[in-house]
């Protein structure tokens, strides 16, 4: 049995000023021909489909289109689940719809699926909360999934009350993962955790570093960031994870417990990360087999350091088709000149830091920047041209900013 796991798409997302919706175009359509040319039986999406709640249109008809591209028909079992960037409701609501394409889409925890069969094979066969078996078109042993999407204390509906608000939090999924374990996965089938969570292994101190930007500033309700390895039950064969950024195996027992990575880099702090998916080989009672796939396509983002104007424009010009993030060495403030020399370099400078060797013309440079004894129109001149590498506001704009100062 195939299955490709990919998760934290994050449609929708932008860069500061950058859009990545062709990237994500591009990186989406490249996840289909990877499943193709593999011939996975079954893919996984384990959350952050979307990066807000109310995603725009283009971002969900994009999702739509590549799951129905994905599912070839309901030949293919597409299972997706919702993340904490996702509305859960969103997420759950195209599932009657979506199911007659062989795709389930799961925004709660405690969501029973109904059973049905498709004219493809593909069946479902035993259904409870939070889990569901499926019997695929290609293969005579079932697939087990026990599927959590994000969920936090709002989402399970229930208050903690002990006084380790944490550990009550972990003991409540873990006890739902092994009564579903017990009740439905032995050794006759593929055993497969779902989830959108933050794992470690007991003790491990996480590397701040594992998570970009956006996840971390999470809000965990109840306090419960962590969820152990060693709170999967020992059914499992593979826990498919989404959540963290950066490809990466948590832990080996009681079984291979991975998060795939997203298809892009989103923020800085996964600058120059190569990103992947996984395609899983399984069967039952054996040790699954894991390949990670290197995605290409997507710019890569960078970060890099100059005290010197030109070597940075030599180094814009030898690095094409990225998104970069600037730091400037100066012992004097950077001159509009300065900026439009950079920007002219390179058509995905998405912000520019400049850092002054001599911290008293720092400051200086700061009360320059920000002086509150100009009046507004002034101080929203220098914003925008601070901004925007020394260029003018045009009159239409100053016009419209006027207009807002009115109402």
């Amino acid at each position: 049995m195939k299955i490709l796991h990919t998760a934290d798409w994050h449609l929708g997302k932008r860069l500061e000023s950058f859009s990545r919706f062709e990237e994500q175009k591009k990186v989406l359509d490249e996840i289909c021909t990877i499943a193709e040319e593999q011939e996975v039986d079954v893919v996984l999406i384990a959350g952050d489909i979307f990066d807000t709640f109310n995603p725009p249109t283009e971002a969900v008809d994009l999702f739509y289109k590549t799951v129905k591209r994905l599912s070839d028909d309901g030949r293919r079992l597409v299972v997706a689940i919702a993340g904490n960037h996702d509305s859960a409701d969103r997420i759950a609501a195209p599932d009657p719809l979506a199911r007659e394409c062989g795709i389930i889409m799961v925004g709660y925890h405690h969501h029973v699926l109904p059973k049905f069969e498709l004219p493809s094979g593909l069946k479902i066969t035993r259904t409870d909360e939070g889990f569901v078996e499926v019997q695929l078109p290609q293969n005579k042993k079932p697939l087990r999934l026990i599927i959590t999407p994000y969920v936090n204390e709002l989402r399970l509906k229930r208050e903690l009350v002990a006084e380790d608000r944490e550990q009550e939090f972990r003991s409540i999924l873990e006890s739902n993962w092994r009564f579903l374990a017990e009740k439905y996965c032995d050794d006759k089938g593929v055993n497969i955790l779902l989830s959108h969570l933050f794992f470690v292994r007991k003790g491990q101190k996480p590397d701040e570093n594992e998570e970009s930007d956006d996840e971390k500033s999470i809000l965990y309700v109840g306090g419960a960031q962590e969820i152990y390895s060693n709170n999967v039950p020992p059914q499992m064969q593979y826990v498919a994870l989404g959540h963290l950024h950066r490809k990466q195996i948590v832990a080996e027992k009681p079984c291979p417990i991975a998060y795939s990575s997203s298809p892009l880099a989103y923020s800085f702090s996964e600058a120059n990360q190569q990103k992947y998916v996984l395609l899983i080989e399984a069967e039952p009672k054996k040790k699954v087999h894991i390949e990670a796939l290197p995605l290409q396509k997507g710019r890569r983002l960078l970060r890099q350091s100059f005290s010197s104007i030109d070597d940075a424009v030599q180094w814009l010009k030898e690095h094409p088709h990225t998104l970069v993030e600037l730091t400037i060495l100066t012992d004097t403030y950077l001159t509009g000149a300065d900026k439009r020399q950079l920007y002219g370099a390179h058509d995905g400078i998405v912000s520019i830091i400049p850092q002054m060797k001599d911290k008293e013309l720092l400051e200086q440079e700061l009360m320059t920047m920000v002086d509150l004894e100009k009046n507004m129109n002034q101080l929203f001149v220098d914003y925008f041209e601070y901004k925007n590498g020394g260029l003018t506001p045009p009159k239409e704009l100053i016009d419209l900013f006027n207009e807002l100062k009115g109402l």
